[in-house]
């Protein structure tokens, strides 16, 4: 057996493919995550968001806030970055996201878990290598007072190469 690492490497298959969403079918994502305050200050300044909301904890506290509001984005994108193993990790072209919705405001410190249910799925007419599959995934609360409650929502469709063809 060689001892160079990359003659026994062999590529693992990520993701399900077209085939393994069943309209209906929930996927309970793993984990969760926390958001702490350098995660909000990080990316509320790499996405040059000026709220002061998001970074200015005695402007927030003075707009009725116990401090400050993690950047709703940030929110949107840890739910939608929790389901990126199970939904589309397999590959294939992400088609966009629907009905963005919010419904919680978050502060730093709350872990978000994520929900998804195959809302639709249907063949590709311009790629018949590959069906269209789109979700509603959902953000909630953890843990603390506020646990199971839901913190946004949204629908994304993503391009999902079908068995075989991967």
């Amino acid at each position: 057996m060689s001892d160079d690492w990359r003659a026994r490497a062999r590529k693992l298959p990520k993701g399900n493919l077209y085939e393994d969403f069943e309209i209906g079918r929930v996927f309970n994502h793993h984990w969760g995550r926390t958001l702490n305050e350098g995660d909000n200050s990080l990316f509320t300044t790499l996405t040059l968001s000026y709220n002061p909301l998001y970074f200015n904890a005695p402007f927030a506290r003075a707009h009725g806030h116990p401090g400050i509001v993690v950047n709703p984005m940030l929110v949107f994108l840890t739910v939608f970055g929790l389901s990126v193993e199970d939904l589309s990790e397999a590959g294939g072209l992400f088609l966009g996201v629907d009905n963005l919705s919010f419904y919680e405001r978050v502060y730093p410190g709350a872990t978000l878990t994520a929900r998804s249910t195959v809302a639709d799925k249907r063949e590709s007419q311009s790629r018949p290598e590959s069906g269209i599959v789109t979700w509603h995934t959902e953000g909630f609360f953890a843990d603390g007072p506020k646990a199971g409650t839901r913190v946004v929502d949204f629908r994304r469709s993503n391009l999902v190469p079908k068995r075989g063809d991967s």
